[in-house]
């Protein structure tokens, strides 16, 4: 279990980040703080493994926060999440070391994306003793994931929604499944599923009946 400390200012948006890590498996929330000293104090009694930093802080700069962090007795991951759009800040914050900068507002799929993501780069980790250029090349990957255009006739709205349902789903689904679940025709919802599997989002496995073609079953990957 992954521990996160949620540091914002508003007690309100700390609620609702904190309702959305709490969804994700394999997070649990173990704090909040809504100042910077308060998110130092924090880290150093709880020891979380990834705190999510606000940068606009009421008594310092969440920078500064971060920089505190670095320099402090508790090693933890740091993932900034923010309305802060200059490039100044961007910048500063990247070379502080953070593992991903969210711009708010996000939706809640905009975040259990990159936490599964650190997921993924925090087992390969645990699991490595030594490392090759193959490791850290996958390791900087699941990091940052590399934004794939969809093909001509597919649109982000329906690509949410298909990936939504397949994402959803404690089962794989066939295509005519996955399309009376989103409301979309089975050919259109087929053209998506076989995209995520393109982009390495889902897998697909074939299920032999008595006759005629196997049916294609997906699933999301995790």
């Amino acid at each position: 279990m992954i521990r996160v400390l949620v540091v914002d200012d508003d007690f309100m948006v700390a609620k609702v980040h904190a309702g959305f890590v709490s969804r994700v498996p394999g997070f649990a929330v173990v704090g909040s703080a809504h100042t910077g000293a308060e998110a130092l104090t924090e880290v150093e009694r709880l020891a979380p493994d990834l705190v999510l930093l606000d940068i606009y802080l009421p008594d310092m700069s969440g920078l500064d926060v971060l920089r505190g962090l670095r320099d402090g007795p508790v090693e933890t991951d740091v993932m900034a999440v923010t309305a802060a759009r200059d490039v100044d800040t961007v910048r500063t914050a990247l070379r502080g070391g953070v593992v991903h900068y969210l711009i708010k507002p996000f939706t809640f799929d905009t975040l259990r994306e990159h936490l599964e993501r650190y997921t993924a780069a925090h087992r390969q980790l645990a699991a490595a003793g030594e490392v090759g250029q193959d490791d850290v090349d996958r390791l900087f990957g699941a990091l940052r994931p590399a934004r794939v255009s969809l093909p001509k006739g597919l649109t982000p709205p329906t690509a949410a929604l298909v990936g939504r349902v397949l994402r959803d789903c404690s089962s794989d689904l066939s295509a005519a499944e996955c399309a009376s679940a989103a409301g979309l025709s089975r050919v259109s919802t087929r053209r998506y599923l076989e995209y995520f599997v393109a982009a390495g989002k889902a897998e697909v496995r074939l299920r032999y009946g008595g006759t005629g073609r196997p049916e294609r079953r997906y699933h999301w990957r995790t």
